[in-house]
C-alpha cells in the first residue's frame, strides 16, 4: 500500500511540473509576440519547455496507479492482485465457494439431485427455497443474513394477517446443523407466536439437532429432504425451479455486504485465491475459494 502510495504521489507531481513547464512555454511565446520581440533565444527556449511540459505529462499519466480490481463482477473472473490489499476485512465463513461448475469440470444438472445445490451459490438457494414455497400457494418474504448467517423466509397466507411460519434457509456444504442453531431458530419462532418454522439445510443435522427439533415441532429437512419436497411439485414447477437456480451466474458467490457479484482474485505472493467484492476498495467483503 505503501508503495503505491509513493507512485500516485510521483505521478501527481510530474503532472503538476508539467503544467507548469507547459504555461511557461505559452508565455513566453505570447510574450515575444506581444512585444514583437526579435530575440532569437527565446525564440527557441519556448519550443523547449514547451515539449518538455509534454513528455513530463505524458510520463506522469503513464505512472499513474490503476484500479487492481475490476468494478463490475463481469469484466474478468480471474485478476492478480495484492492479497494484503483485504487484510482487516470481515472474516471469511467457514463454508467456502466451490467454483467447479463455471470452469467447465461439469455442465449444469438437468434434472433436481445433490449437483444443484453444490453448483449454486448462497443467495440463489434462498432464492429457489422462497419459489418453491411460493409454488405452495404461499406469499413469501425473504430476509437474508448473508453467506454463514442463512435467510429467514417468512410465509404469509391471503388469509391471515403477519406470517403463518417461518423457513430457514441455510447453504452449508459440509458444516452440520447442531442444537445451537435450533435453539436460536425457536427463539426467532417464539419472538413471533408462530407454532410453525422448518429448518432447510443443504448439508445436514446433528443426531442432537434432530432430537431437538422433534421435542419442539420443527420441521427439518436436509439436502436429501429438501429433494423429496422439491419431487413433491409439478414436472413444470420442478423445471421452472431449476432454470432459476441455473439462471445467469448462479455459481458466482454475492456479496453479503452490498449485494453485488463477486471477483475472483489470485493473490501475487502465491497464496490461496478467494472472491473479492467487485465493489473494492469501499466494500472489502471476502469469500475463501474452495480446491476444485
Amino acid at each position: 500500500m505503501a508503495r503505491k502510495s509513493r507512485g500516485r504521489h510521483f505521478s501527481h507531481t510530474l503532472v503538476g511540473t508539467a503544467v507548469s513547464l507547459f504555461g511557461l512555454g505559452c508565455a513566453l511565446l505570447l510574450f515575444r509576440f506581444m512585444l514583437g520581440s526579435s530575440d532569437s533565444s527565446m525564440l527557441q527556449t519556448a519550443p523547449v519547455v514547451l515539449l518538455t511540459g509534454l513528455v513530463l505529462g505524458a510520463v506522469g499519466y503513464a505512472l499513474k496507479p490503476r484500479p487492481s480490481l475490476a468494478r463490475r463482477a463481469g469484466e474478468a473472473t480471474l485478476i492478480p492482485v495484492d492479497s494484503t490489499d483485504f487484510v482487516g476485512t470481515m472474516t471469511p465463513p467457514p463454508e467456502p465457494h466451490d467454483p467447479r461448475s463455471h470452469r467447465g469440470q461439469r455442465p449444469p444438472a438437468r434434472t433436481w439431485g445433490p449437483q444443484v445445490f453444490d453448483d449454486i451459490e448462497w443467495q440463489r438457494f434462498d432464492t429457489v427455497c422462497a419459489r418453491l414455497f411460493a409454488q405452495a400457494g404461499f406469499e413469501t418474504r425473504l430476509q437474508s443474513h448473508g453467506v454463514d448467517g442463512g435467510a429467514d423466509l417468512w410465509l404469509h397466507s391471503r388469509h391471515a394477517q403477519g406470517p403463518v411460519a417461518v423457513v430457514q434457509c441455510r447453504h452449508w456444504r459440509t458444516r452440520p446443523v447442531g442444537v445451537q442453531e435450533l435453539r436460536e431458530f425457536l427463539a426467532l419462532m417464539a419472538s413471533h407466536n408462530l407454532a410453525r418454522g422448518t429448518y432447510l439445510t443443504t448439508s445436514t443435522f446433528t443426531p442432537d439437532a434432530l432430537k431437538f427439533a422433534r421435542a419442539h415441532g420443527i420441521h427439518t429437512r436436509d439436502a436429501d429432504g429438501l429433494l423429496d419436497l422439491i419431487a413433491q411439485r409439478s414436472p413444470e414447477q420442478q423445471q421452472a425451479l431449476i432454470e432459476l437456480a441455473y439462471e445467469g451466474e448462479y455459481w458466482r458467490p454475492t456479496c453479503a455486504r452490498c449485494g453485488l457479484k463477486m471477483v475472483e482474485v489470485s493473490a501475487r505472493n502465491g497464496g490461496a485465491g478467494f472472491w473479492g467484492c467487485a465493489d473494492f476498495p469501499r466494500c472489502r467483503f471476502t469469500l475463501p475459494v474452495a480446491e476444485a
